[in-house]
C-alpha cells in the first residue's frame, strides 16, 4: 500500500468526519450483537419451559414477548447508525474523490508542452476518471467494511469462545485457510488490474483521436480499416478484462464453501457437544449459526476489501507517476511583475527535447516596447519557436530571453502570460458559445465589448448569419467554423484583452483572402497602438508595415530591415515579394 500512502493528506483533512463515521460503523455493529444472544435465551426459555413440564405458557409468552422486542429494537438501531456511517464514510470517499481530481488537473495545467507531446490525451483522461474511480472505492467502501468487519471479529471471536471454547476452535479453522488464499488471489489481482488500467488508456487515447479526426478517416474511406482496429483492441481488451475476472470469481465461492464448512461443523461439533453434555442447551447452537453469519460477509468483505485495495494500489500508483512529474517551466518569482513590453532575445539556441531538432541557432535581437515587429521565414525555419520562448511555453537551450530588462526566468509566469493577448498558428476554439470564446480573453467583457472584437476581427457579419449568432455553440475544436472564421474568432479573443502589453500573432490570417487581411491589420495597427506586437507570417501583406522584420532560415537571422530596405537587398524577403506580387497581379 506504499502509492496509497499520497492519500493520508486527505484522510487528516477529513479527519474528524472519518473518526465520526468509524464511531458509528463500531456503534452500529455492537447493537448488531444483540440478536445472538436474544435468540439463545428466548431458546433456553421454551427448552427449559419444555423439560420442566410447566403449563405456564404466559410467563414463557411474556418473556418471548420481551426478547423479541430487544431484538427488533436493536436491529432497527443498528439499522439507524448503519444509515448514518454510510452517509460519512462513503460521502468523504466522495470528498476525497472530487480534491484528488482536482490536484491531477492542477496538475495537468502546470505542466509543460513537452509533457504532453510525451503522453496521450486518452491516458491523460482515463487516469483522472478511471483510475481515481477505483482509489475512490479504496477511500470509502474499502475503509467502512474494513472497520466492521474488525468490529465484529473483535467482539463475535471472544463472545464465541467464552461460550464454548471447543466449538469456536472448530468454527474458526476454515478462517486462516481463507486468509492465506486470499493473499495470494490478491497479489495476482493487483498484477492483472494494472494491465486492464494500461489497456483502458490505450483504448481511450484511440476513441479520443477517432473521433478527432473522424473527418480524415470519412474523406480517406478508411472506415473498414479503423473498424477492424476496433475489433481487434475489443478482443484484446476482452480477453485481459476475462483473465482479470477469472481471477476474481474464486473469491465468493470460496469463501462461501468456508463459511459452509463452519456451519457444518458448528452443527456436526455442537450437536455432539449437547449430546455429551458439554453445551447445556440448544440455543448456544442457534448463537453459535447466527455468529457464523453474521462473520459471513465480513469474511466475504476480507477478499473483496483486498481486491479493492490491489486495484486501488495500481490506479494510485498510475495517477502518482504524473503527479510526481515536475513542470519543466517553473514559476520562481512568485511577486506580481508589471510588464511593459521591452523584449530581447541575447545569444538564444533551442532544441526540441522530443525530436531533438534544433529550431534556433545562437540569435540574437531587441524589441522595443510598442514596436511591431514581424518575422518570415520558411516552415521550420524557428518563427513560431520564438513566440513560445516568449510566451515561456519552453525555456533556452542556451542563451537568455529578456523582458524588460528582466531574465524570463525571473519573471512573475502568471504575470507574464496575463500580459499576452496570443493568436496560435493553430487556431484552437472550445466547445462552447462563440461569445463565450471570445471572452475567453477577457471574462469580464460586455456584449458591446464582445461585438466591437469581432468588428475589429472582420467576423461580426459571418456570426450574425448564424441562426443563434453569438450563442451559437461550437464543435469541439470548433469544427462548426470554416479555417478562416475559427481563426478570425481567435483575433477576436486576443485583441479584446485590452490590458495585453504584449501581441503575439502566429500566421493568423493564412486563411483569409487579402481583402480582409487587409482589413483585419488596419485594424490591429489601431489596437496594438503603443503595444508590443510580433506577427509571424508567410505573406509579405502582414508585415510590410511592421517597424522591423526578421527574417529567420535554419533558426539563424539572415536579414533585417524594415520592408523598404529590405525589398532592396537580394535575399529571401525581396524573392518571396517579387513571387507574391506576380501571383497577385494574375
Amino acid at each position: 500500500m506504499k502509492e496509497l500512502q499520497f492519500l493520508n493528506k486527505y484522510f487528516y483533512k477529513y479527519k474528524y468526519q472519518l473518526l465520526l463515521g468509524i464511531l458509528i460503523t463500531i456503534i452500529a455493529r455492537v447493537f448488531s450483537l444483540v440478536m445472538p444472544e436474544y435468540v439463545q435465551y428466548s431458546l433456553d426459555a421454551v427448552e427449559n419451559h419444555i423439560l420442566a413440564g410447566n403449563n405456564d405458557f404466559e410467563a414463557v409468552k411474556k418473556k418471548l414477548i420481551n426478547y423479541i422486542l430487544i431484538i427488533v429494537g436493536s436491529a432497527f438501531l443498528s439499522g439507524i447508525f448503519t444509515f448514518w456511517m454510510r452517509q460519512t464514510i462513503i460521502n468523504i470517499s466522495r470528498y476525497i474523490e472530487f480534491d484528488l481530481k482536482n490536484e491531477i488537473f492542477k496538475q495537468y495545467e502546470r505542466l509543460s508542452q513537452n509533457f504532453y507531446k510525451k503522453n496521450r490525451t486518452g491516458d491523460l483522461m482515463n487516469r483522472v476518471s478511471e483510475d481515481v474511480s477505483r482509489v475512490r472505492m479504496y477511500a470509502g467502501p474499502a475503509i467502512m467494511y474494513s472497520v466492521q468487519t474488525v468490529t465484529l471479529f473483535l467482539c463475535v471471536i471472544p463472545l464465541m469462545f467464552y461460550t464454548s471454547p471447543i466449538l469456536a476452535l472448530y468454527t474458526l479453522i476454515p478462517l486462516p485457510i481463507l486468509s492465506v488464499l486470499i493473499y495470494y488471489i490478491s497479489r495476482t489481482i493487483h498484477k492483472r488490474t494494472t494491465v486492464v488500467q494500461e489497456y483502458l488508456s490505450e483504448l481511450s487515447t484511440f476513441s479520443q483521436e477517432t473521433f478527432s479526426g473522424i473527418g480524415v478517416i470519412k474523406a480517406y474511406s478508411i472506415e473498414g480499416r479503423i473498424n477492424e482496429d476496433v475489433h481487434r483492441l475489443a478482443e484484446e481488451g476482452k480477453e485481459k478484462s476475462m483473465h482479470l475476472a477469472k481471477v476474481q470469481a474464486w473469491f465468493f465461492p470460496l469463501m462461501l464453501l468456508l463459511i459452509g464448512l463452519s456451519n457444518v461443523f458448528v452443527i456436526f461439533i455442537g450437536g455432539k457437544l449437547y449430546i455429551d453434555g458439554q453445551i447445556e442447551t440448544v440455543g448456544v447452537i442457534a448463537k453459535f449459526t447466527i455468529y457464523v453469519l453474521m462473520l459471513t460477509w465480513p469474511v466475504a468483505t476480507v477478499g473483496w476489501v483486498s481486491s479493492i485495495v490491489q486495484q486501488a494500489e495500481a490506479s494510485q500508483k498510475r495517477i502518482n507517476e504524473f503527479l510526481k512529474v515536475v513542470p519543466q517551466i517553473q514559476n520562481l518569482q512568485q511577486e506580481p511583475t508589471t510588464i511593459d513590453g521591452n523584449i530581447e532575445f541575447r545569444n538564444v539556441s533551442f532544441t526540441y527535447e522530443d525530436t531533438n531538432i534544433q529550431a534556433l541557432n545562437n540569435i540574437s535581437f531587441t524589441i522595443q516596447k510598442g514596436e511591431t515587429v514581424a518575422f518570415i521565414g520558411k516552415t521550420g525555419s524557428g518563427k513560431s519557436t520564438i513566440l513560445d520562448l516568449i510566451s515561456r511555453m519552453y525555456d533556452t537551450s542556451e542563451g537568455t530571453v529578456y523582458i524588460d530588462q528582466t531574465p524570463i526566468k525571473e519573471v512573475n509566469l502568471l504575470s507574464l502570460r496575463g500580459a499576452i493577448g496570443a493568436v496560435p498558428q493553430d487556431a484552437f476554439l472550445f466547445s462552447d458559445s462563440i461569445k463565450n470564446n471570445i471572452k475567453f480573453g477577457k471574462e469580464t467583457a460586455t456584449d458591446e465589448e464582445v461585438i466591437l472584437a469581432a468588428k475589429k476581427a472582420a467576423v461580426h457579419k459571418n456570426i450574425k448569419k448564424f441562426k443563434d449568432q453569438y450563442d451559437t455553440v461550437l464543435g469541439e475544436r470548433g469544427i462548426t467554423l470554416s479555417g478562416g472564421q475559427k481563426q478570425r474568432v481567435s483575433i477576436a479573443r486576443a485583441i479584446i484583452k485590452d490590458d495585453a502589453t504584449i501581441y503575439l500573432f502566429d500566421d493568423c490570417l493564412s486563411a483569409v483572402d487579402t481583402e480582409t487581411e487587409e482589413e483585419i491589420l488596419n485594424n490591429l495597427m489601431k489596437v496594438a497602438d503603443k503595444k508590443t506586437t510580433i506577427i509571424v507570417s508567410h505573406r509579405i501583406s502582414s508585415a510590410k508595415n511592421a517597424d522591423k522584420i526578421f527574417i529567420l532560415d535554419k533558426g539563424q537571422i539572415v536579414q533585417q530591415g524594415s520592408h523598404n530596405q529590405l525589398i532592396n537587398q537580394d535575399g529571401y524577403y525581396k524573392e518571396l515579394y517579387i513571387a507574391q506580387l506576380a501571383a497577385k497581379e494574375s
